[in-house]
């Protein structure tokens, strides 16, 4: 469905990424793990994961981009999103899209693992699951190149201190002095964790050879079933 929406405003999170908050003329009913298209051109339509959850945006999605300027793909949406703040203009989106939610009535624990601003499709996901009180053990690796490209770790802190069925491990590459989190690759530092992931529904969000390589590595070495997988790279490899 093609709505047209205001852009309510924009915030920077980290460096060359944004919050998006969007303001749709009409509501937009999805579901957490979704995303939604913003149509740049008549065949240019561009993905981004909602950040929002469907149970407490109050009318507002939330979006969080990456956009470094060698970065066009993403940078030239930021600039139309700064050029209709700026001009009280609208922007049109597409939406919902996408088979990667969660999946409500599994009781099964859930694994998320996010690189980079894939975080922004995982956050639905756990803020879906706090506001409807489900108990399933949830654990969240977020893997950037360093502590700043994790922007959102004092919120999933707190939120693990205040749910005692949340787990967030951050996951840096480039780790600073008095780092206490994992340093590495976030695939290999859920595969030092678990022993088996046979009883996961596991959800991703990062690049596509990130996701497939998640797929071969977990079905392969810790017994991962791939129907308990979910990523909206796998409609495509």
């Amino acid at each position: 469905m093609t709505i047209q929406c205001k852009v309510k405003s924009i915030q920077p999170l980290a460096c060359n990424t944004y919050q998006i908050l969007l303001h749709p003329e009409s509501p937009v009913s999805f579901k957490a793990g979704q995303y939604l298209m913003v149509v740049m051109g008549e065949k240019d339509k561009r993905p981004f994961s909602i950040a929002s959850s469907p149970c407490r945006h109050e009318g507002e999605l939330e979006l969080h981009i990456g956009a470094a300027e060698h970065n066009a793909y993403a940078h030239e949406v930021v600039e139309a999103m700064k050029n209709a703040l700026e001009n009280d203009g609208e922007i049109t989106i597409d939406a919902p899209h996408g088979d990667a939610w969660i999946r409500e009535q599994s009781e099964r624990p859930i694994l998320l693992i996010a690189g980079g601003t894939g975080f922004s499709y995982v956050r639905s996901i756990l803020d879906h699951c706090i506001a409807q009180n489900k108990t399933n053990p949830i654990h969240l690796y977020w893997g950037g190149r360093d502590e700043r490209q994790l922007y959102a770790q004092q919120e999933l802190k707190d939120i693990a201190s205040n749910n005692s069925n949340v787990h967030f491990i951050p996951v840096v590459e480039e780790a600073p002095q008095q780092w206490d989190g994992k340093v590495g690759n976030v695939l290999q530092a859920v595969e030092q964790d678990f022993d088996s992931l046979a009883e996961y529904d596991i959800y991703i969000a990062g690049r596509f050879e990130m996701a497939g390589a998640a797929r071969e590595q977990f079905t392969l070495n810790k017994q991962a079933s791939s129907e308990n997988m979910f990523a909206d790279a796998y409609a495509f490899i």
